[in-house]
């Protein structure tokens, strides 16, 4: 999902600064979910605060947190009922952005990776249809997903996005930063470092599910792994862990074939010779637009007669573009395409990316830095909650 965002690009520059302006974007959920948060939790202290676990459970059905209802209640309790519905549409669009991308990420990688090596002859037509059936596996598998999410890190739904995270982007983010800057990292190497970590993730993602959070108050009977071991610290452990197995495969194995290595790593990013997977990339798409206008040759027949109406729906839910206009689209996405193996940049493009570069850097560090130094010391941070507690009514939790 996140690579094809650049893959997408019109050039090099763009997957950058696009890069770059998502990252500076991800400062934002500090102001914008966690104060939010911190804010509600002091406003409604008995319901999205609340320390009893039977209280918690009579507000929102969770015996271990009700940070979910955070945002929530401060909407329905603080803003006028036009601006109640804006932000309801605002939510429910950017659910519905996020959940659009990701489906359509997967269909893509199923449909080009995974049922072209079962069937490499199958033609574009038969590519779009497996696409929305993959896409309809999926709904169904995220509405059946739906009581592990409320069952783990105690229905904590932020909390639940970063531990799925820390489990299975690790290896991920490790094989891309390698494959990058070292040249002799080779496919064997790749693999197995992504499956074993990917294997290490999934029995830790499992074991949060078997074991989960307890209540406030009540002892923690969790495994050492599950209870000491914070799951960011374990996302680490699982990047190292990828790098080593991927380098000692990687060792044991053949080296990758000098042409694969044009244009896929920082040191061979400026190579200009062809590459065997580029032509072959081209011949194919050269099929491609025979197929696409073989296609429009039978819509401009179909054009003389009346098309029935199942065909067009057919047409339609199917994404099948019969057109004139359609062998035009392919030529310039068949342009497009050879324009992309350019990674040409101009200067002040160059410069102007690389500044941004160090500014988000400086920005993270020091954030991470002025968020990460408490002024209070422990025994002053239990003190202030022991006695806020006590005003609330709780004695005896801490």
């Amino acid at each position: 999902m996140m690579v094809q965002r650049a893959m997408a690009a019109k050039s090099l520059s763009h997957a950058q600064g696009g890069t770059l302006f998502a990252g500076y974007m991800k400062i934002l959920p500090v102001f914008i979910i966690v104060m939010p948060g911190m804010i509600s939790r002091v406003l409604f202290p008995n319901e999205v605060g609340c320390v009893d676990p039977e209280e918690c459970l009579k507000f929102c059905g969770s015996a271990t947190s009700c940070s979910n209802s955070a945002y929530p209640k401060l909407v329905l309790e603080f803003l006028p009922g036009g601006m109640r519905g804006v932000m309801v549409s605002v939510m429910l669009s950017a659910l519905m952005s996020n959940l659009t991308s990701i489906f359509n990420s997967a269909s893509t990688l199923f449909t080009m990776d995974l049922w072209m090596l079962c069937r490499p002859k199958a033609k574009a037509r038969e590519q779009l249809i497996v696409g929305r059936l993959f896409i309809v596996v999926l709904v169904v598998i995220s509405i059946l997903w739906m009581p592990i999410i409320e069952r783990s890190q105690g229905g904590q739904l932020f909390v639940y996005i970063q531990v799925i995270a820390s489990y299975l982007a690790p290896p991920i983010a490790a094989i891309y930063c390698m494959a990058v800057i070292w040249k002799r990292l080779n496919e064997p190497g790749a693999f197995w470092g992504l499956m074993i970590g990917f294997v290490v993730g999934m029995v830790r993602m499992s074991l949060d599910f078997y074991y989960t959070e307890p209540p406030c108050g009540e002892e923690d009977l969790r495994p050492n792994i599950i209870k000491k071991i914070h799951y960011m610290y374990f996302a680490t452990l699982m990047f190292w862990g990828t790098c080593l197995v991927s380098v000692i495969v990687t060792f044991i194995t053949e080296p990758p074939e000098e042409w694969r290595l044009i244009r896929t790593t920082y040191f061979t990013r400026l190579d200009h010779r062809d590459r065997e997977d580029d032509m072959e990339m081209k011949e194919r798409v050269n099929n491609e637009l025979l197929e696409v206008a073989h296609t429009v040759d039978e819509a401009s027949v179909d054009g003389d007669h009346h098309v029935p109406w199942y065909k067009k729906a057919y047409y339609c839910i199917c994404g099948f573009d019969v057109s004139k206009d359609a062998e035009e689209q392919a030529v310039a996405m068949n342009e497009h395409l050879a324009e992309l193996t350019n990674l040409h940049q101009e200067t002040w493009e160059k410069y102007l990316l690389n500044s941004m570069l160090v500014v988000i850097l400086v920005a993270a560090v020091a954030l991470f830095v002025y968020f990460s130094i408490s002024p209070f010391t422990e025994e002053e941070v239990r003190d202030i909650q022991r006695r806020k507690l006590e005003e609330l009514g709780y004695y005896d939790v801490l």
